[in-house]
């Protein structure tokens, strides 16, 4: 029987990721594997995570992947440091981007500079799109901005914004299932057992974050069956 399962931020932790679909989740290419972004920076090994799930696509998983804002950042200082490196020093992308993990991706990449993260790498981050919209819910990196019109044309809330309310009338008349901003366990669980209180599902549980209590895994949940499950960080 095929399931669906929505796994968020993986930040860099690729054996934490292989050891969830693998070992926990026992996915099969009949599955469907929502990515909800945040695939690089904090953890040891983001060009792992990209590779691994490059191999996914190619062994022709049924996977999809949504742009976090760690990938918009990547790109961004990538294509900014291709037009300055002229110039010499780092550009103001750059300086933005090792303030949140850039230094663990560069190195994983085994490179100094974001230019010389190898162009299939990034093709492969402009390709992932901004949400993606079920029977039930709408899935996003961060959010939505609901003080416009139309929501779905601002793409850069929904890989940046930290807050917002849902405007059913304009979401479709859907949840919202989102990352970006890690939270605790026990209240991942609560938000879930409690849908009907909710307009939202946060599943970040900040991975990288392995010295708090509440933190520390990756999660994926079953929008099906409602079933959350947690892999704890197998990366630090």
């Amino acid at each position: 029987m095929s399931q669906r399962w929505i796994i968020p931020d993986i930040h860099g932790c690729a054996q934490t990721v292989k050891v969830l679909l693998e070992n926990m989740l026992k996915v099969t290419k009949h599955d469907q594997l929502y990515f909800l972004g945040d695939y690089i920076d904090r953890g040891p090994d983001g060009k792992g995570v990209i590779d691994y799930l490059m191999q996914l696509q190619k062994e022709e998983y049924n996977v999809h992947f949504i742009k976090g804002n760690h990938e918009d950042m990547c790109v961004k200082a990538f294509e900014a440091d291709k037009k300055k490196k002229l110039f010499g020093g780092k550009h103001t992308e750059q300086k933005e981007w090792e303030a949140v993990g850039a230094k663990e991706t560069l190195k994983s990449f085994g490179v100094k500079h974001p230019r010389e993260i190898p162009q299939m790498y990034i093709d492969w981050m402009n390709a992932c799109v901004p949400y993606i919209e079920l029977e039930e819910y709408i899935l996003v990196h961060a959010g939505m901005n609901f003080n416009i019109a139309d929501p779905f044309e601002d793409t850069k809330s929904m890989m940046w914004t930290r807050k917002f309310k849902v405007d059913y009338n304009k979401s479709h008349g859907k949840k919202i299932i989102h990352g970006h901003i890690p939270v605790d366990y026990s209240f991942i669980n609560l938000v879930i057992e409690n849908t009907q209180n909710h307009d939202f599902i946060a599943l970040d549980n900040g991975v990288f974050v392995t010295d708090k209590p509440g933190l520390g895994n990756l999660t994926a949940f079953n929008p099906d069956t409602k079933q959350i499950m947690a892999q704890s960080n197998m990366d630090f």
